[in-house]
């Protein structure tokens, strides 16, 4: 068998201008994620590390270094603190780099769940990270991107929400990543500038559009676990424009339909 990948891209040509991915069943019968480069392209597994390997007999390296911070703490309750040396992070950070590649293919291929699966896991190695390392270089390389990876994994869970058009739930995804973005902006004393990160603009800007459409939802239509949601998000907003007659309206409403939920 050759190893000459020529036959495999012929036919899927590099566009410098938009992200090229595609899925294939691979020899195991199982999908593989492909992401065309200018000089080939990167084959990714579906599950697991997308390389497919298991480093010491773990999942991933996240995995193998959170075995040993609990290892550590449970034999050193009083004992020096558990730390990630640069060896550790330059693993943790190619395997980020691995992920990364495979959450934003799994994004353009609309493939939202997994997408969601594997940016929560990156932003809890940027804080596991930024917890145990001991150089501040380290910390300052991961979680950098610890607001990309919250604005990401925000639309990941929202997007097939509001396809469902299940919009309260939507919001409530989007305003759990606007929060996150904020902690990260509140730990760098940086709160005063959140204008000027484009993560947290996007997602302020998509929740807004989100809620003005509300307006035009009859909650009579939706099913009662997306009436409840839908019926809060807008007594909120009542509240906050003090339209305190509405408002009391849709409390009672509320308290109607959770006695009948009960």
């Amino acid at each position: 068998m050759s190893d000459d990948i020529s036959k495999i891209i012929a036919g899927w040509d590099f566009d410098p201008d938009k992200l090229s991915v595609r899925i294939i069943e691979g020899d195991d019968g199982k999908e593989k994620v492909q992401l065309r480069l200018d000089l080939g392209l990167l084959q990714m597994e579906m599950d697991g590390r997308p390389d497919g390997a298991t480093p010491c007999g773990y999942p991933s390296w996240f995995d193998y270094y959170q075995a040993r911070r609990d290892e550590h703490e449970a034999a050193n309750p009083d004992g020096p603190p558990f730390v990630l040396d640069d060896e550790a992070c330059s693993r943790l950070w190619r395997e980020a780099v691995q992920y990364y590649h495979r959450y934003l293919s799994l994004w353009h291929l609309e493939r939202y769940e997994a997408c969601a699966r594997d940016t929560e896991r990156n932003y809890q190695l940027f804080q596991f990270v930024r917890t145990y390392a001991v150089s501040e270089e380290n910390i300052a390389q991961f979680d950098q991107w610890r607001p990309y990876a919250a604005m990401m994994h925000a639309r990941a869970v929202a997007k097939p929400l509001v396809e469902k058009q299940r919009i309260a739930q939507a919001i409530e995804a989007i305003e759990e990543g606007i929060d996150r973005i904020r902690e990260f902006l509140e730990d760098y004393d940086l709160l005063a500038k959140e204008d000027e990160y484009p993560e947290l603009v996007h997602l302020k800007k998509w929740r807004d559009e989100l809620l003005e459409s509300l307006d035009r939802i009859d909650p009579e239509e939706e099913p009662v676990e997306s009436r409840l949601p839908l019926l809060q998000r807008r007594l909120e907003r009542a509240v906050h424009e003090e339209r305190f007659e509405e408002a009391a309206k849709i409390r009672d409403e509320i308290q109607r339909l959770t006695k009948v939920t009960q």
